[in-house]
This record gives structure tokens, sequence and C-alpha cells, in this order.
């Protein structure tokens, strides 16, 4: 399953320069599961697309010591041909 999300600029250079590879997410209506693709979108607080993006797939979820309904899940860069 692919999944588009929002997130801020300082989280995203967090996860583009590989010192942040998790996200907690709340996971109602979505169901991350291993194996899934993650679409990172970057967007301002102002709801405003930057139009960049990382793609990652999600090695691992758990609900561990979260609120209910939330998860947090592991994720691992996917390359890209960057022809397309």
């Amino acid at each position: 399953m692919q999944h588009e999300l929002k997130i801020y600029p300082s989280l995203f250079r967090a996860i583009a320069d590989g010192r942040k590879n998790f996200e907690i997410m709340s996971n109602d209506n979505r169901e991350f599961q291993a194996g899934d693709t993650v679409i990172l979108n970057e967007c301002l607080p102002s709801g405003l697309s930057t139009f960049r993006k990382e793609i990652r797939r999600i090695t691992y979820v758990t609900n561990y010591n979260q609120q209910p309904g939330w998860v947090v899940f592991g994720m691992e860069r996917i390359e890209h041909n960057k022809k397309e």
C-alpha cells in the first residue's frame, strides 16, 4: 500500500539527510504495515507544498507505549530512478 503524508520542513530535512528514520503518526484510517511505501511531501505550516518529496519503505511498525490509535514506524530510503 502507498501512503502520501505531509511533513513540516524541519522534520523533512532530518529525514532527507538521514538523521531521522522513523515517524510517529495516527494510524486511524491508514493501517500502516511493514513493506508499505510512504511518500513524504514537504509542506509549510501554511499548508503550501514546497514540491519536495522523499520516498520511503516502512520496515517496522509498533504501537508500544503510544497513545491509542497512534504508531511509530521505522523506514528506509527507496532508491528511485532519477530519470523519471
